[in-house]
């Protein structure tokens, strides 16, 4: 093909892609924005099959089949709730495939080079694997955590700063050794940076409390664009060079995004999580202890809620991941649509953090068919709570713990939460009095204006909707 249309082919492919990011900044335009993303990618496929492949083609496209089938699959097979973890593990095969290319560049000697231009060659593979390594055992350590297969809490080993700074300076060191001795040798010195990297990379995330895992992903989601920049550079493909630096920035600044909507700062994230504070954390609550009393707390049953219901003039429903977990999105809906033939003016708050990713109850709603135009981020309706007749939190706990505000010394101090308890009445709807994520109690749940509807939120949302149509 000729290197003219590879050429316009590329940079339609990247208008495309960045079309794509444009359109999933909005939630009307999502779909758009996904098929936009669609075409560049299919776009981009087909032009270096046809014009870049020389050789093995059978291989490539059984690759592509394999892998086209596995992602089909794994799209239609896996749950809402499992999005987080499938993001995960899909970030560590790209990590992956930037450790395999590497290699292949550092044992590949066919190509003629000057010591300067060896020297940046040698310092691209270098970086690609080093980011690609990382990249991979931090997702794959993040999948682990997100599918609870191991613990959500932060693992902080005693200095552990000093061994990642260890760990670091080995990198540095063993980078001068191998760009030193490219390309026929520094072989051990790459294979000791990749264990390195790879250590690294878990060390990370297991030091990461469970609150803060929408950073960890939004925060992987860069790094396996940095790493997918790095294998352009290696092979020397402009695309791949564009398409990883726009993931990588686009996934930078939502890991800044997270962090303001926590009150946190990135290299604290990075370096620690929630629930580490205090030594002397309980079961059922953070640092301050449990937030009150089995007598401060008030059941309610769903015909009481349906009731409350029926004769509220403002009501806004706060979902959180036990909503996604029960899949009670299109009950909640229903709830909203009934409500509005009454009379009653329904809102859902979402905040930035809510769920396992950003921007999961965003989809959830979205899938449900919640009307957009309902849907408000938390800076835009917390001041209006003191106007709201009945809060719903499904499935929410951390998102909307008051400790964030009263606690002085508890884990979350400082992060901005939805404050339904400014509100008249507060429902909240969950299993138990069990902790969120962050392991932190919740005041909340013991507040005078609060009444708990107990029990899986799907059937607690099926009852309410029954008991609101008779």
């Amino acid at each position: 093909m000729n290197a003219g249309i590879i050429t316009v082919s590329y940079i339609a492919a990247s208008a495309l892609f960045i079309m794509a990011l444009g359109g999933l900044a909005h939630q009307e335009s999502a779909r758009r924005g996904n098929f936009y993303g669609m075409l560049g990618m299919g776009l981009a496929l087909l032009v270096t099959i046809i014009g870049l492949v020389t050789q093995n083609q059978v291989f490539l496209i059984g690759g592509i089949v394999a892998g086209g089938a596995i992602g089909w699959y794994l799209a239609k097979k896996v749950e809402m709730t499992q999005m987080p973890e499938l993001v995960a593990i899909l970030h560590s095969l790209v990590g992956m495939a930037a450790v395999f290319v590497g290699w292949a560049n550092a044992l590949d000697h066919g190509a003629t080079m000057t010591p300067v231009e060896q020297a940046i060659h040698a310092t691209e593979t270098y970086l690609g694997i080093l980011i690609g390594a990382m990249t991979f055992s931090g997702s794959v350590c993040a999948y682990l955590k997100l599918s609870a297969k191991i613990s959500g809490k932060p693992l902080q080993l005693p200095g552990r700063h000093l061994f990642n700074a260890g760990l670091g300076l080995l990198a540095i060191w063993f980078c001068f050794e191998y760009v030193a001795a490219a390309p026929e040798g520094g072989f051990v010195a790459l294979a000791l940076m990749t264990l390195i990297a790879l250590v690294f990379g878990v060390h990370m995330v297991v030091a990461i409390g469970g609150a803060d895992m929408p950073v960890v992903v939004s925060m992987l989601n860069s790094y396996s664009g940095w790493a997918a920049a790095a294998m352009g550079f290696m092979l020397g493909n402009d695309l791949l060079i564009v398409v990883g630096a726009l993931v990588g920035s686009s996934g930078a600044i939502l890991s800044y995004i997270m962090c303001r909507a926590m009150n946190r700062k990135f290299l604290n994230v990075i370096l620690g999580g929630f629930g580490s504070k205090s030594s002397g954390n309980k079961s059922t609550g953070g640092a301050a202890g449990p937030a009150g009393s089995e007598a401060d707390i008030k059941p309610i049953q769903a015909e009481e809620v349906a009731d409350l219901l029926s004769h509220a003039k403002e009501v806004m429903i706060l979902p959180g991941y036990g909503m996604a977990v029960a899949q009670a999105q299109h009950t909640v809906f229903e709830i909203s649509k009934k409500l509005k033939e009454k009379g009653v003016n329904v809102r859902f708050g979402i905040h930035p953090v809510a769920g396992r990713m950003p921007g999961h109850m965003n989809v959830l709603l979205a899938e449900a068919k919640v009307p957009y135009d309902i849907v408000y981020e938390m800076d835009e309706i917390n001041e209006d709570f003191p106007k709201v007749d009945v809060s719903i939190v499904i499935g929410a706990n951390d998102i909307v713990n008051p400790a964030a505000q009263e606690v002085p010394d508890s884990p979350i101090a400082g992060m901005p939460v939805l404050e339904p308890w400014n509100g008249k009445t507060t429902i909240v709807l969950k299993r138990g009095m069990s902790t969120g994520y962050a392991g932190v109690d919740n005041p909340l749940f013991y507040k005078e204006n609060t009444r708990m509807l107990f029990g899986d939120a799907k059937d607690s949302v099926d009852a309410v909707l029954k008991a609101l149509s008779e």
